[in-house]
């Protein structure tokens, strides 16, 4: 019996561990997802097991392979970004992989935006919102500071993405998609390095920068040698960050302009067809940009719509007495709507601003509403008329499409005013299985796929307004 053809991808989120195996089809043909426990840094903050984490892809990248008749042709990552490993001279980590959520110290941040010309214009050069941690070279900087011999040692200071791929050729990488990332280190306007980087000795630490669409040779290093029994001559990619890689299944399937919004705890609107720098009032207003695997820009809004909803949901099922999955029930009602839309402000209620991150539901008394579907239909409008401002501020004139995966691409209440606040533009709910994991593989395709890019990847539902 012919063995398949695969491309493995390890997925590495913040929560779950994935990892599948796509044929030429880009069908999952073997998967196997894994929550991982955290440990702790030196401080006793949470932070990834990077000793768990690499035992746990070389025991199941090998179970895998035994799985069925597969023929390994290579191997490539998508994983979280603002997270670095920092490797010493004999490859291994030289510290944790600390978390990007670990508060930043104030008198270390403030150093460092005075000597770089300040807060609004570090952060409109480098198109990265002040979020300390959460900026990839300010941890970089912090080690400088705060742990000198550390840094000292330090032969790569890898993206998470780029380590993996470390782990599996022994090649250094620096991915554009990884720098682009609100990490600090990125000059947009230049397109190269911020100046920073050179003046604090921070561009000895970084690998070179190589395209997200090469490979390199599978040599299997850092305790991973029980992988140098694999069958075929597979080769392994540098990695991606997730959010770049989850596009490319779009940008590969759609010339015409258009927006994507993936929805999730944040709902992230991104526009890689808008290539303008970002303005103060983008930035004041949670705009970024990240860069495509291509290199190009892509302009970027967020909006913690679905946390939000979240918490509402489970308010209304309290005061309502239903069950919290009955808000999946709630199908669209242009009446309620309208009827919603002619109804007075109640006395005392004042309408949040356009830009505001959150909608002001929350202080809605939900006795005015008769039942929870009209008090659904009102928290979807509310969050709706933030999220249009949100994609207003990143939208360009050349869109004529919005593309919605995620959580509330299956939410028809969403949809349906979504379409009705773009009425000149096509929406469409969209659905790509595990479209970080597919865009990894789709960024090294001519390294293992004998068969053309297939043209029907992408589920589509339209929207009428």
């Amino acid at each position: 019996m012919p063995s398949t053809p695969v491309i493995a991808i390890l997925d590495v989120g913040k929560t779950n561990k994935k990892l599948f195996l796509f044929n030429e089809l880009y069908e999952a043909v073997w998967e196997k997802t894994e929550l991982l426990p955290e440990t702790k840094d030196e401080d006793g903050f949470p932070c990834e097991d990077l000793n768990r984490l690499r035992n746990w892809i070389v025991e199941t990248l090998a179970a895998s392979v035994k799985a069925g008749a597969f023929e390994l042709r290579a191997i490539n990552f998508s994983a979280y970004g603002a997270s670095l490993v920092h490797i010493g001279a004999d490859g291994e980590p030289l510290t944790a992989l600390y978390n990007y959520l670990k508060p930043y110290p104030e008198k270390l941040r403030k150093q460092f935006y005075d000597q770089y010309g300040g807060e609004p214009g570090f952060s409109m050069q480098t198109a990265s919102p002040v979020l300390g941690s959460l900026n990839s070279g300010m941890q970089l900087y912090r080690i400088k500071n705060n742990q000198p011999e550390c840094f000292s040692k330090i032969r790569y200071s890898l993206h998470l993405p780029q380590w993996l791929s470390w782990v599996m050729t022994d090649k250094a990488s620096s991915d554009i998609t990884s720098i682009g990332c609100h990490t600090n280190l990125w000059n947009f306007s230049l397109h190269d390095y911020h100046e920073w980087v050179i003046k604090e000795g921070m561009i000895s630490k970084l690998a070179p920068i190589r395209n997200s669409g090469i490979v390199h040779p599978f040599i299997p290093r850092n305790g991973v040698h029980s992988l140098s029994v694999l069958p075929g001559p597979a080769v392994a990619g540098i990695g991606l960050h997730d959010s770049s890689a989850a596009l490319i299944p779009y940008l590969e399937s759609f010339r015409e302009p258009f927006v994507l919004i993936s929805t999730g705890t944040w709902c992230i609107s991104m526009n890689p067809f808008n290539g303008d720098l970002l303005t103060r009032t983008e930035l004041e207003n949670d705009c970024l940009c990240y860069l495509s695997f291509s290199g190009r820009p892509v302009k970027a809004s967020r909006l913690f719509a679905g946390f939000e909803h979240e918490q509402q949901v489970e308010r209304l099922a309290e005061y309502f007495q239903k069950n919290k999955n009955y808000f999946q029930t709630i199908v669209f009602d242009p009446d309620i709507v309208l009827k919603l839309k002619s109804h007075r402000e109640p006395d005392g209620f004042n309408r949040p601003a356009a830009l505001q991150a959150h909608s002001g539901f929350a202080l809605r008394d939900l006795a005015a509403f008769e039942s929870m579907e009209w008090a659904y239909h009102r928290l979807l409008m509310d969050i709706m008329e933030k999220q249009a401002a949100s994609i207003r501020l990143i939208l360009s004139d050349s869109v004529k499409r919005i593309f919605v995966d995620g959580g509330f691409a299956k939410n028809l209440v969403y949809m349906h005013l979504l379409a009705t606040a773009f009425p000149l533009l096509e929406v469409f709910s969209a659905h790509v299985a595990q479209a970080s994991s597919v865009g990894a593989a789709m960024a090294v395709h001519e390294h293992w796929n004998r068969l053309a890019k297939p043209a029907d990847i992408i589920e589509l539902k339209y929207f009428e307004p």
